[in-house]
């Protein structure tokens, strides 16, 4: 035996494998979690919140700093900054989320529907969104925009018309992956109809990425909403939102900075937030993760490349069928 053999031998090299704690993981999302629940309450309650009438004009009190009686200061038109910050939220959040879930929607409808059924009907579909994703999002996002005029209902169209693509060409290469899986033959030879197959069996094991896209797109969503805005493209003014309140105070940046401040931190808080919260869902739907909480827990888990519930049922139930016969 050479030396560096025995060296080996007798110091054998350590391998440091550095784990993420499963605590951790659900404490971030449960804080995220409520931190963003928070948000969409104070859009909701909105109205309910506001410590002052958020359109009042007062231009005895135009631009003032913060102070006790104004917390965040007030506009060219003394209107609350705070006040109209916490209006608009509602628009702001509200219509973020409304335009994810229709973009996630769309786009997993069709990616669906191509992946299964495949042929001319998946080439037409694709061909379709290679054309929406030829041209730059924001810039076809404001040509859209401009054609149907303002207003946050066709901002988010136009924002829409550029984002169900992504989730398209995702759920069409999940469909494809898991088309040919034995679970969905067992649950085929179970007696299932497609309806079935698809909403029962398929959907819910293509969820997890689609969930999780979902979820940090919402914080892009929202500052692409808020640039709309920003450039006369979404809310008109006087209505309170914070990318229109940015446009309206752009000119006192350097006299009143509190007029950009108050909408920028609330942006900058909400797409935190959200951020964070699609993070912590990635890594707590993680797969790996996902089974040490299973082991931790004590429940049965398939093996890798096992089978899921559903499937194994329907595995079952064909097992008793074969026995029977």
């Amino acid at each position: 035996m050479s030396a560096a053999e025995a060296s080996r031998t007798t110091n054998p090299v350590t391998v440091r494998t550095q784990k993420v704690r499963r605590e951790h993981i659900t404490a971030r999302l449960v804080v995220f979690g409520a931190l963003a629940a928070s948000l969409l309450v104070v859009a909701v309650l909105s109205p309910l919140l506001c410590p002052c009438d958020p359109y009042a004009q007062d231009l005895s009190h135009a631009l003032e700093a913060p102070s006790a009686a104004h917390l965040a200061g007030t506009d060219r038109f003394g209107r609350d900054l705070l006040s109209r910050v916490i209006l608009g939220s509602r628009p702001s959040i509200l219509y973020t989320l409304a335009l994810v879930t229709i973009v996630a929607a769309i786009g997993v409808v069709v990616g669906v529907v191509c992946g299964w059924k495949g042929g001319k009907v998946d080439v037409v579909l694709m061909r379709t969104s290679d054309v929406f994703l030829a041209f730059p999002g924001l810039v076809f996002a404001l040509a859209v925009a401009g054609v149907l005029g303002g207003g946050m209902i066709n901002a988010v169209i136009a924002l829409a018309a550029i984002g169900w693509p992504k989730y398209a060409r995702i759920a069409r290469g999940l469909t494809l992956a898991q088309k040919s899986e034995p679970y969905l033959a067992a649950a085929r030879l179970a007696g299932c109809s497609t309806a079935q197959l698809v909403f029962f069996h398929l959907l819910p094991n293509i969820a997890g990425p689609l969930l999780v896209t979902a979820m940090l797109d919402i914080g892009t969503m929202m500052m692409e909403l808020a640039g709309l805005s920003f450039l006369g493209l979404g809310a008109k003014p006087p209505a309170a939102e914070w990318g229109s309140m940015m446009s309206e105070s752009r000119s006192l940046l350097q006299t009143a900075p509190w007029t950009i401040v108050a909408p920028g931190v609330a942006i900058f808080v909400a797409v935190m937030v959200f951020n964070l919260l699609g993070d912590t869902v990635r890594d707590y739907m993680d797969p790996s993760q996902r089974s040490r909480r299973n082991a931790s827990a004590g429940r049965n888990s398939s093996p890798k490349g096992g089978l899921p519930q559903s499937a194994a049922c329907a595995v079952r139930e064909t097992q008793e069928e074969s026995e029977e016969a």
